[in-house]
């Protein structure tokens, strides 16, 4: 029961990462690697506020702002310096690891002894008992289910209509008398930062930064937005953020069965051959969509 619990945990925390790749690939079709730089982002941004006394749900806030502009600064590089989109995330990954380092002050901040979102006199009060198994359980859901809410009700709007044609039809957001450019760079300031609120949430429910954390992110993301999106298209009642979010759980579940046959040191073989396998599965779904054309 333990390792159900802890995967669906975890799966929600990714699910709102995954939420930010699904802008960037799907949407955009921007292969954003700033994601593994955005993520730990996020923890360092969260673990330096809160050794200092800050309040853990204003982190929240503040790591998505700080997610927002490493996207911008992505965007930037690829839309005004004409940098290749693929590049222009390598080099804000890189350039990230630095800054993390610079928040963060070191590679390593545990911060066991401090209040989190999960941790506090009013969750405490709120999950008693037997209830407290579930409390990150039921936070990251709800944090989960707000930012996909609102990233429906975005997509809704004039803004989000733009965002969509970007990626579909580039020519028609510039017949709109609008800069493309500046959709992408919005696009990727919203995507960057989901994936720092996400690692915001990681940090506090490890109770540490650690500067890999970040590692692999990207795979993740991806994995569970293919899953999410392949395994669900036929059902046009699901909304593509909610498959997202269910693919998450589906990926991290995976994971989690992989393991209990694996020594937990072959985790990133694992990842390796999963993501392998789902994007082999993806491609054979297109070409039989494209046969039946």
């Amino acid at each position: 029961m333990n390792l159900i619990v802890t995967t669906v945990e975890q799966s929600l925390i990714y699910g709102i990462l995954a939420l930010g790749v699904y802008i960037t690939y799907k949407i955009l079709d921007f292969p954003d690697l700033t994601v593994d730089g955005s993520f730990p982002l996020g923890s360092a941004v969260t673990a330096a506020l809160i050794v200092k006394g800050v309040n853990p749900y204003l982190t929240l806030v503040i790591s998505f702002g700080a997610g927002v502009l490493a996207g911008v600064c992505t965007g930037l590089i690829h839309v005004k310096f004409k940098v290749r989109d693929l590049l222009s995330g390598i080099i804000m990954m890189t350039a990230l690891w630095t800054i993390n380092l610079r928040l963060a002050g070191t590679a390593n901040v545990p911060i066991f002894g401090e209040k989190s979102i999960f941790d506090n006199e009013l969750m405490d009060g709120i999950f008693t008992g037997s209830l407290s198994s579930y409390k990150v359980c039921v936070i990251s859901l709800v944090i989960a289910l707000i930012a996909k809410i609102i990233l429906d009700l975005y997509m809704k709007t004039k803004s989000g209509f733009l965002l969509r044609a970007v990626g579909d039809n580039a020519n028609l957001v510039t017949s709109l008398a609008k800069d493309q450019g500046n959709v992408k760079i919005l696009g990727l300031a919203i995507a960057n930062g989901l994936v720092c609120l996400s690692g915001s949430i990681f940090c506090q429910e490890q109770r540490v930064f650690e500067i890999s954390s970040g590692t692999g992110a990207i795979v993740i993301g991806l994995a569970s937005v293919i899953i999410g999106t392949s395994l669900f298209k036929s059902l046009t009642f699901m909304k593509a953020t909610t498959a997202v979010l269910i693919g998450s759980v589906i990926y991290k579940a995976c994971v989690a069965a992989a393991l209990k046959f694996f020594e937990p040191q072959d985790m990133k073989l694992i990842t390796a051959v999963l993501f392998l396998i789902i994007l082999i599965i993806g491609m054979e779904r297109k070409k039989k969509v494209k046969g039946n054309a």
